[in-house]
């Protein structure tokens, strides 16, 4: 047994990506029955994301697609991963998560980002440019005071003010120093690039001020887990999001995931090879017994409270073993 990874949390986010051939109905479809899926296998939450206008994404409303899978689920926590907040008004914000705390109480995480737009048509189309990010630590102040009801407008948040709902932020850049000054639990990616997300966690847990939110430094670390019943089915996983990722550096439009018979089968010119191949290294991918070492060597290097998995594939069968295998590990 892998003593650091048995006392771990587990999580998964789902992006809703949409594929080749179904329609961004049936990714959304798919979300929630993978919510019910991973439930059963024991995870600790199940979270959904915020994009605009990305024709492989369907998920673009986080809180009315977690009021779907909270209303589908029991007792795994729901929530948000995350919910851009300088793409909202913070008093909007705490109203959605008012209502979904109300209706599945003790449940709802608030998971938040500070991203304005993939694109400078899509930051147009939401009213925003990129310099609205650089107001998230007054939005995040301003959110919680909804919350705690020391909003100096005199206007009360109707269900927000007085439930607990946890905060979590999204650590992008900047999102480690907000977070370990609003006292508040991070999430940081990705599993890549493992000397920058320990150099942000170290950062985060050094600066990190305690508050009514969180009384002490709380650190997930989140990224692309595969697991199959060997390496190289493991590796096929990662074939499609690799190759979306790729084409939409080369042609400035993030796709549907394409299966992955028909990534491989494809001729690439070198850029869009080398992308390819960038997207598929570093990834955490392979057998049970594979995986299970490379993250019990991420969890001593990170000292993280929790894994929030963000595996995305064409292939939904595969992709559900996965998680079983997954589960069997960090159970075992």
């Amino acid at each position: 047994m892998n003593a650091l990874t048995a006392r771990t949390r587990f999580s998964v986010l789902d992006r809703s990506r949409t594929r080749e051939g179904h329609s961004p109905g049936a990714a959304l479809r798919d979300t929630v029955a993978l919510a019910r899926e991973v439930e059963a296998l024991g995870y600790h939450r199940f979270w959904v994301s915020e994009h605009h206008g990305v024709p492989g994404v369907a998920g673009s409303a986080p809180t009315v697609l977690a009021a779907a899978v909270a209303a589908a689920t029991r007792t795994v926590r729901v929530g948000t991963g995350g919910v851009m907040l300088p793409n909202h008004r913070p008093l909007v914000v705490a109203e959605q998560f008012g209502v979904l705390e109300s209706l599945f109480p003790g449940r709802i995480d608030m998971g938040l980002g500070r991203s304005v737009g993939f694109t400078d048509g899509v930051r147009r189309a939401l009213g925003r440019g990129k310099d609205d990010a650089d107001d998230f630590a007054a939005q995040l102040t301003e959110l919680l005071g909804w919350f705690e009801g020391t909003s100096p407008t005199g206007v009360r948040a109707r269900p927000a003010e007085g439930l607990r709902v946890p905060p979590f932020v999204l650590a992008m850049g900047e999102g480690a120093d907000i977070a370990a000054r609003a006292g508040l639990p991070m999430v940081i990616g990705d599993l890549r690039d493992r000397d920058r997300m320990r150099r942000g966690v170290d950062r985060y847990r050094d600066r990190f001020r305690p508050s009514a939110w969180a009384t002490e430094p709380y650190v997930v670390i989140s990224g692309t887990v595969a697991v199959a019943e060997t390496p190289e089915a493991a590796r096929r996983l990662l074939v499609p999001e690799a190759w979306s990722m790729a084409y939409s550096r080369t042609h400035g439009s993030f796709p549907p995931l394409p299966p992955a018979e028909a990534v491989e089968g494809r001729t690439m010119t070198d850029r869009e090879r080398g992308l390819f191949e960038s997207g598929l290294a570093g990834q955490l991918a392979g057998t049970a017994e594979q995986v299970a070492d490379e993250l019990e060597t991420v969890l001593k290097e990170t000292a993280a409270d929790e894994v929030l998995v963000t595996t995305s594939t064409y292939d939904r069968t595969a992709l559900l073993d996965s998680y079983r295998r997954l589960a069997a590990v960090v159970n075992a």
